[in-house]
């Protein structure tokens, strides 16, 4: 009996450990889904449509990881967003001379302009670009990282830390695959930087030379995939192999990121095919009614016309353009005298009870205030 007790208990536990072996990979595969249903062997990924900042597909897009030279990305537009006269000559600081790991060799006592400096830094990926330009602009590394911090928060980034210009590894040192594709978004405001990424080649001039620095850009997207125009690779040990590529179709812009991804090049093509076959750039107020008939109080009429006539864009898929609503709110009346362009109201759009626009509604038609004489004519034909 014992025996067939201890048989029983036996054979019990190995059911329990073999479910329990059989669960654990859709437990794993549990904490790495990915929104959209988009496939990546990255660690960490997000896609955004570059002017709304909407995310497409994720993957863990807030883990922090190290991301290598992505951080170049942050390191150029601080520069545009801290420097006024981008074709001054400087000379190369004693500092950025032999940084370790990518460079375009800068010379000491070398004098290059700063725009140069940021094509060596976002096409070849020079680190010693990356330390002229921060104790240029920042008077140090130190200073340049409190810029950087700065300039991520105004994108929007909420967990990222800069400590450096060129993402060599430090523990400190950090960002996330949504805050990476939030701060790029931001840059490409900036026509200058959009200019940058889209190079493939640029030619500089090299002090001491009979020929000039050629620069041949690392970012493959530019020439393997249609629409590409940027941004930036990157690789440590500690990063793995990371790339942020932007490419734009038909008006809209694909901002794609992957950390810690062996082809990703290849990843980052597929999930911007992706996004360009599912989504579409439209404006949501194409087909909305915005006029509205408001009454005025002591006017010569007594109604004004208001229209909405901002425009709003949003990546939409089709099967997204019933869950859009626009509500259109007026003001219950105004007071003669009206004058055209008058704010008389909002609008709103939201996407599936979330909002995610308003504006607002003026005066397309004005109204005089009624006179004396006006006022006498009512009384007189009332009598």
């Amino acid at each position: 009996m014992q025996k067939m007790k201890a048989r029983q208990m036996s054979i019990c536990c190995f059911l329990i450990i073999a479910a329990m072996l059989l669960l654990l990979p859709a437990t794993l595969n549990a904490g790495a889904q990915t929104q959209g249903n988009a496939e990546t062997s990255a660690e960490c990924m997000a896609v955004i449509e570059s002017s709304t900042g909407r995310l497409l597909y994720s993957k863990s897009p807030d883990r922090k990881r190290p991301m290598a030279s992505t951080t170049k990305i942050c390191t150029a537009i601080t520069v545009l967003d801290n420097c006024d006269d981008l074709e001054k000559t400087i000379t190369v600081p004693d500092k950025a001379v032999g940084v370790e790991g990518s460079s375009i060799y800068l010379q000491k006592g070398e004098k290059v302009k700063i725009i140069d400096l940021l094509y060596g830094l976002m096409l070849r990926s020079g680190n010693d670009c990356a330390e002229a330009l921060a104790i240029t602009v920042g008077g140090s590394v130190e200073k340049f990282a409190e810029l950087m911090n700065a300039t991520a928060e105004k994108a929007g980034a909420k967990d990222s830390n800069f400590v450096n210009p060129h993402g060599l590894h430090n523990d400190e040192h950090y960002t996330t695959a949504r805050d990476l594709a939030r701060i790029t978004a931001y840059a490409f405001k900036n026509p200058i930087f959009a200019k940058i990424v889209a190079t493939k080649k640029y030619t500089m001039a090299w002090e001491g030379r009979d020929y000039p620095r050629v620069l041949v850009n690392k970012n493959k997207i530019l020439s393997t995939y249609e629409g590409g125009d940027g941004v930036k690779t990157g690789f440590t040990k500690k990063a793995g192999r990371c790339l942020v590529a932007s490419a734009t179709r038909n008006g809209m812009r694909v901002i794609a990121v992957v950390l810690n991804c062996g082809p990703m090049f290849e990843d980052c093509a597929a999930l911007m095919d992706k996004a360009f076959s599912e989504y579409s750039l439209r404006d949501l107020t194409e087909s909305a009614d915005l006029i509205r008939r408001i009454s005025v109080s002591d006017g010569k009429t007594s109604v004004a016309e208001a229209e909405g006539k901002e425009k709003f864009f949003y990546p939409l898929r089709d099967d997204e353009l019933s869950d859009v609503k626009v509500e259109v709110f007026p003001v219950s009346e105004l007071t003669a005298p009206v004058k055209i362009g008058v704010p008389a109201g909002k609008f709103t759009v939201s996407l599936q009870k979330q909002l995610l626009f308003e504006g607002k509604l003026y005066t397309i038609s004005s109204v005089e205030k009624r006179g004396y004489v006006d006022k006498l004519k009512d009384v007189i034909g009332a009598w």
